[in-house]
């Protein structure tokens, strides 16, 4: 049998302890740069079915030596495969995303309907272990500048991750990485920190999760 472990988190952007649950969702904002209080996401599942473009997922990389790099912006319901079976894509309602355990299941994170404070910076997570491999996503929004990397602190080690984002500045985006799981790295807080940083290097928004 297939072992799959699905979990997300939902929190404080403070070290939290997680223990002792199955399924769970992380959202908090970074340090507020604003005043603005911190407003957790509602967690949300459901079924969707945009009628999209497939587009492979390609690395955002530093055109020249001094340009930082900045989000792949992708149409409405443009597929982006981050790896096989797992698909994300983007409306104006939020994040779409599929994994290879569910693949028939179309999953969908809101960024509208007061689900986030797009005036704080926050970062959230949602994360699938199945087969030795971590499928990670989550939100990005509310920070000050342009997004342009992102960092996820892991038992495996830091991944480097990528920024999708709808054109016409919507003031959120989705970040998305995939990571080995190391035989000790359970799925409960297998994500410690998710760090995005500006064009400038300045911090855009941090989530810590322990």
């Amino acid at each position: 049998m297939k072992r799959t472990l699905k979990y997300y988190l939902t929190g404080a952007v403070v070290t939290a302890a997680v223990a002792g649950m199955a399924t769970m969702s992380y959202a908090a904002p970074a340090t507020p740069s604003h005043g603005a209080p911190a407003q957790a996401e509602a967690a949300q599942l459901q079924a969707a079915a945009p009628a999209g473009k497939d587009g492979a997922a390609t690395a955002i990389g530093r055109t020249t030596g001094k340009k930082a790099p900045t989000p792949r912006v992708v149409a409405p319901g443009e597929r982006v495969t981050a790896a096989p079976g797992f698909r994300l894509w983007l409306t104006a309602e939020g994040k779409h995303w599929t994994t290879p355990s569910l693949p028939g299941l179309e999953q969908f994170r809101s960024a509208v309907g007061g689900n986030i404070d797009l005036g704080t910076p926050g970062v959230s997570v949602q994360s699938e272990i199945s087969d030795g491999r971590a499928y990670l996503s989550g939100l990005y929004y509310g920070g000050r500048g342009t997004a342009s990397t992102v960092e996820i602190e892991t038992p495996s080690g830091t991944v480097h991750g990528k920024l999708i984002e709808l054109s016409g500045k919507p003031g959120w985006g989705v970040w998305y990485a995939t990571a080995d799981v190391t035989p000790d790295g359970g799925p409960l807080g297998f994500v410690s920190e998710v760090t995005v940083r500006t064009t400038k290097g300045a911090l855009y928004a941090q989530l810590t999760t322990r």
